[in-house]
């Protein structure tokens, strides 16, 4: 029997998605192998790597003047190659510091050229996004880079911000729960293992302009030009990752694409929020609610020594994954596109019965 799995990533996928992988992973569409055999060069195999690359341009609403790449690793790789691409000469990258991830990109950047916190949310235990006001940007800033969503703390941007720079954005965990601005943006990029796919793929868009401009001083795996001009070809791309992508892509399209996802969220998010501030207390959570994530809720309940309790009653009860990330503890839902309704339904249906059960 299958769990309710409230993991943040590797997270909860299309049961459809996985039937169909699961019956195809021994012969793929006759070729007489699996698909994780053949050359990344055939034509079987080429139809599912650009079929992906089309269903992200057409649900996402993606210009013409971006490139879809495919990029082994995930956004951790990402971190170091953007600033290695983007900072060029002079050039200063900006960084918004809303939390765990956030800093991370911004540590890492630090190593390719000159970084600064454009704004940190660390003094007030990182639990909100700033206003536009508060950010404060230097002469010579090539690129704001925000952190979308951040899957430990449970921050999201709601709205994005209007700057008189390009926005970059690592949006791992609420890429294809929503719609993206594209003229804000220059680059946008995420690992695909909470909403689109198993670990081991960063998904990359990039404005094609930006691309002449990028550095070349770089092993040639890292620039962005050569993936971009090798269709994401240029070496043996991951392909059980976009192989499953592709799937979850044609998933959310029969579904009402990315408006629907957004909806879906929005509902998700707002039965579980409402839970914890209609319980008087008992649970709490600690993200202003302007800044609340609709993809990784964060809560803790008023009597820490009864949070063990919860998340045993949780698995007893076939809901797993609710432990808080180690560095914040409490108690973490991550609700992603592929998570049911009945699913968010049940955790709420647990947290009433377990506040009316200790009162």
């Amino acid at each position: 029997m299958r769990v309710v799995n409230f993991n943040a990533g590797p997270s909860t996928l299309p049961v459809s998605v996985l039937e169909a992988v699961r019956d195809e992973i021994v012969e793929f569409d006759d070729s007489g192998m699996s698909i994780i055999e053949m050359s990344h060069r055939s034509d079987t195999y080429e139809a599912v790597h650009f079929g992906a690359a089309d269903l992200i341009r057409e649900l996402l609403a993606v210009p013409d003047g971006f490139d879809v790449l495919f990029v082994q690793g995930g956004a951790t790789m990402q971190f170091g190659m953007l600033p290695m691409n983007l900072l060029t000469g002079a050039s200063k990258g900006g960084y918004v510091d809303t939390g765990a991830w956030a800093s991370k990109a911004l540590a890492d950047g630090s190593h390719h050229g000159e970084v600064y916190a454009a704004w940190t949310g660390r003094d007030t235990r990182y639990t909100r996004v700033p206003t536009v006001a508060e950010l404060s940007l230097r002469e010579g800033t090539r690129y704001l880079h925000l952190t979308s969503n951040e899957t430990i703390g449970g921050v999201q941007y709601r709205a994005w911000p209007d700057v008189p720079v390009p926005l970059v954005a690592d949006m791992s965990s609420d890429f294809m729960s929503r719609p993206i601005p594209w003229e804000r943006f220059d680059v946008v990029y995420g690992g695909v293992q909470k909403n689109l796919a198993p670990s081991g793929l960063a998904l990359v868009i990039v404005r094609r302009s930006i691309l002449e401009h990028t550095s070349r001083e770089l092993a040639s795996y890292f620039r962005y030009d050569l993936h971009a001009s090798s269709n994401s070809m240029y070496n043996t791309p991951p392909v059980f990752p976009i192989y499953v992508m592709e799937k979850v892509l044609r998933w959310i399209r029969d579904r009402g694409g990315v408006a629907a996802m957004a909806e879906a969220a929005e509902e998700r998010a707002a039965l579980v929020y409402r839970t914890i501030d209609e319980s008087d207390g008992f649970y709490a959570s600690p993200v202003e609610p302007t800044s609340r994530s609709n993809m990784n809720v964060v809560f803790r309940l008023a009597d820490r020594d009864l949070e063990a309790a919860f998340i045993a009653e949780a698995a007893r009860r076939g809901l797993v994954g609710l432990t808080g990330h180690r560095s914040v503890g409490g108690v973490r839902a991550s609700i992603y596109n592929a998570m049911p309704m009945s699913g968010v339904e049940a955790l709420c249906e647990l947290m009433d019965e377990f506040r009316s059960g200790t009162g």
